[in-house]
């Protein structure tokens, strides 16, 4: 068995590629910076026979001829998807791959922890500026999404799930500030930010309009309707998922803390 892990430098990837090759599974990493190309499928490998696919854009446009490279060389894909799969672009990649008669898995975590390294600067003076305080997310650990993959990828039983995957609990933004400054052994404050600074704000970083407002209008929802919980990562690993807290002092440096 030879597993591609695309993606293999970010967050998750990263974790599948260690995790992987701490059960002594061979591995192909494969992202920009080691020379792979997913908008180039001649960059993707004949020689392995699993895949984890992370479909970095924010559209599914491109996605067919890798996906067809995919099944004409693996037998089984497992597909870093999202909750709202049917809401975006991750539907039709999933689509795609299910189409293609590939054996597959789809991964559908909620918001991943990771993303509020968005705020680092910011814990850095102390307060956070940013909207919708009162939004409660089920936060997911990135070695927690991979520890799901890599069961799928490497033992029975997982093919045509879709697995639904958070953190053990929904809490606020602003109590995920406040954990992060217990992590790092200093306050940081919540400040509000109205909506349409954060859009300005966001548009530059962005880029995709219609991604930004989409961000902006589900995380407003979250405020009377907190993310759902649910347990799939114990499920299928036996090991219930890691808190936010957790992930956070895994994390303290890359908020200015000290390592431990």
């Amino acid at each position: 068995m030879k597993v591609l892990v695309t993606g293999a430098t970010g967050h998750v990837g990263a974790q599948v590629v260690a995790q992987l090759t701490a059960a002594g599974v061979p591995v192909h990493p494969f992202a920009r910076g080691l020379g792979g190309d997913l908008r180039d499928p001649s960059t993707l490998p004949a020689d392995v026979t699993a895949a984890f696919l992370l479909w970095p854009f924010t559209t599914a446009a491109g996605v067919q001829p890798v996906v067809d490279h995919l099944a004409a060389h693996v037998a089984h894909v497992v597909v870093l998807s999202a909750m709202n799969a049917g809401a975006g672009h991750w539907g039709e990649v999933e689509d795609r791959v299910a189409a293609s008669g590939v054996g597959w898995t789809f991964l559908r975590p909620g918001g991943f922890a990771a993303n509020t390294l968005g705020w680092a600067d910011q814990v850095r003076t102390g307060v956070v500026h940013w909207p919708y305080g009162a939004a409660a997310r089920s936060l997911i650990h990135e070695a927690d999404i991979a520890a799901v993959a890599v069961r799928a990828l490497t033992t029975p039983g997982h093919r045509s799930q879709r697995y639904e995957l958070t953190g053990p609990a929904a809490i606020t933004q602003a109590e995920q500030v406040a954990a992060i400054g217990a992590a790092i052994g200093r306050e940081v404050r919540w400040a509000e930010l109205p909506p349409a600074a954060a859009r300005a704000q966001l548009l530059t970083e962005w880029g995709d309009p219609a991604f930004v407002d989409g961000a902006l209008a589900y995380w407003a929802t979250l405020v009377d309707h907190p993310e759902p919980v649910t347990h799939t990562v114990e499920q299928v690993t036996g090991v219930p998922a890691r808190t936010f807290a957790q992930w956070a002092a895994d994390h303290r440096v890359d908020f200015g803390g000290l390592p431990v």
